[in-house]
């Protein structure tokens, strides 16, 4: 039944075929949009409703949206029948409309099936764009950053700082959503507080109080999608308290760097040596200090006992703040994981943590335990970029932790990470410097040449390498600085792993 609108417009609502809807709305002045709803999807479409143009324009709508791309491949159409009674129009129009589309290969129709979009193949130009983008990726990215972007290579990557996303417990998670969604009040689908969903924020602060020796009190905790994220918000924190340089470890992640850059905080340089980074290179500028002690990102070292209560009297002294990253904490493989440094200095430590390394980077979820004097600053800044999780994720994942699974799932990974480790310390020709821990592992080489060599030839073998030199780890590039591999050696999936491994094996013996 028709039904009017504001301004002349009318609405006229149809059944499709198989239960779909059809809406077309004409515009005062006889032309207008059209607004189909078939089989649950909304198409937008331009359509003239003037007296004996009706066929020729809704043919030329349909035609354009179909080469525009706004209608993709298998989009299904509204049934002739339904449509013409819609349009006022006799239902041979709309199948000569149809057939005409079809016998011109814009769709396809069958008998059960209904009229659909039909796949159009590409033009030449559209091809040749498809390959060089093609061969741009495969030839690329050698020095990508390990932190961002997706896998480059065809057939194994090694790169740093990433789970083995193909044992992520699918149906655990799939059974968690379910639950979540059949409990959640009402009420925890609507717009929530930025801190993240109580339920989620309580089983968080248990989880590491427990697994990593934080005093976490929930009101504390601040949901965040994920360390980037996290990371972001808190450099914009700082600086609207006032803070204008933030020290972070040399060498260290540059992505980090470039993160707290944006959120227009300068950068200092922290040395690392074998008893971690050092306080001795903080600055008077300095307002905060971003730390990984349980496992540092690269060197893979443990910050020392007495520079991590160095740190904490320094966050007490100056008025600063250490954020401690604490990305792969749960990994520890030759004894039980070091605590958390933010226990030493609650109200002067942010402890963050993540999914991305014990489940997968996709999940986009992760935690901040924050001082008291930070929170307030914290969530104004999560206000204004409106960087809140999804409160499916948080329900689900709230779910998994409190069940056990989030746990079992860990101890699982952390046997399989344990044993890639040791194989590939059995494979390659020098000890792994740093503790047995987390998801990479360092392998020094003779030079910034070298490394580039054993860079390029992973390349040319299929295997993703990064390097300390080449992935932009250093904050101040020079050859003379040490050179090494940073390999992932948790990353490929299970398939893949053995025939990476041995590919390194060769390249390094080869280049040796």
């Amino acid at each position: 039944m028709p039904v009017s609108g504001g301004g002349g417009a009318e609405a006229v609502a149809v059944s499709g075929a198989g239960g779909a809807e059809a809406v077309l709305m004409s515009g005062a002045g006889g032309g207008g949009s059209g607004f189909v709803r078939a089989g649950g999807l909304d198409l937008h479409l331009d359509v003239r409703r003037k007296r004996g143009e009706l066929g020729r324009s809704l043919e030329s709508a349909l035609r354009e949206a179909v080469r525009s791309g706004r209608l993709t491949a298998g989009t299904p159409l509204p049934g002739s029948r339904a449509l013409a009674a819609d349009l006022g129009v006799s239902r041979g129009t709309v199948v000569q409309v149809y057939t005409q589309l079809i016998a011109e290969g814009w769709l396809t129709g069958a008998a059960g099936s209904g009229t659909r979009v039909a796949a159009l193949p590409a033009t030449a130009s559209e091809q040749a764009a498809t390959a060089a983008a093609a061969e741009q990726t495969a030839t690329a990215a050698t020095v990508a950053e390990p932190g961002g972007g997706g896998n480059p290579w065809t057939t194994v990557d090694l790169r740093p700082g990433r789970p083995d996303v193909s044992a992520f417990p699918r149906a655990a998670w799939a059974s968690a959503v379910r639950r979540a969604l059949s409990a959640a009040p009402f009420q925890d689908l609507d717009y929530g507080d930025p801190a993240g969903l109580p339920a989620l924020r309580r089983v968080v602060a248990g989880y590491l109080a427990r697994a990593r020796g934080v005093i976490a009190d929930p009101e504390l905790v601040v949901v965040v999608g994920g360390f980037a994220s996290g990371l972001s918000l808190l450099a914009r924190a700082l600086r609207g308290t006032g803070r204008t340089h933030l020290a972070t470890e040399d060498p260290g992640l540059g992505r980090h760097r470039d993160l707290v850059r944006a959120a227009g905080l300068a950068t200092v340089p922290l040395p690392v040596d074998a008893d971690g980074a050092d306080p001795a290179g903080l600055t008077g500028r300095c307002g905060a200090a971003l730390l990984t002690p349980a496992h540092q990102h690269p060197w893979g070292v443990v910050l020392a006992p007495e520079r991590r209560a160095a740190f904490a009297a320094w966050a007490r002294r100056a008025d600063g703040y250490v954020i401690e990253d604490d990305y792969d904490g749960e990994f520890r493989y030759d004894q039980q994981p070091v605590g958390a440094l933010q226990a030493l200095a609650p109200d002067r430590v942010v402890f963050a943590g993540s999914a991305s390394k014990t489940l997968a980077p996709g999940m986009r979820l992760g935690w901040l335990v924050v001082p008291p004097a930070l929170r307030e600053p914290l969530l104004r800044a999560v206000a204004d970029t409106g960087a809140t999780v999804p409160a499916v994720h948080q329900l689900a994942f709230a779910d998994l932790v409190a069940r056990g699974e989030y746990d079992r799932h860990i101890r699982r990974a952390r046997l399989a990470y344990r044993r890639r480790r040791a194989e590939l310390a059995r494979r390659l020709p020098c000890p792994l410097p740093g503790v047995a821990a987390g998801l990479h592992a360092l392998l020094p080489v003779p030079s910034a040449g070298h490394e580039r060599r054993l860079v390029e030839a992973g390349r040319r073998a299929g295997v993703g390498l990064f390097g300390l030199h080449v992935s932009g780890y250093w904050h101040e590039p020079s050859d003379d600085r040490p050179a090494a591999l940073v390999l992932g050696y948790a990353t490929p999936p299970r398939h893949a792993w053995r025939h990476g491994l041995e590919t390194l094996g060769r390249l390094v013996e080869r280049l040796a």
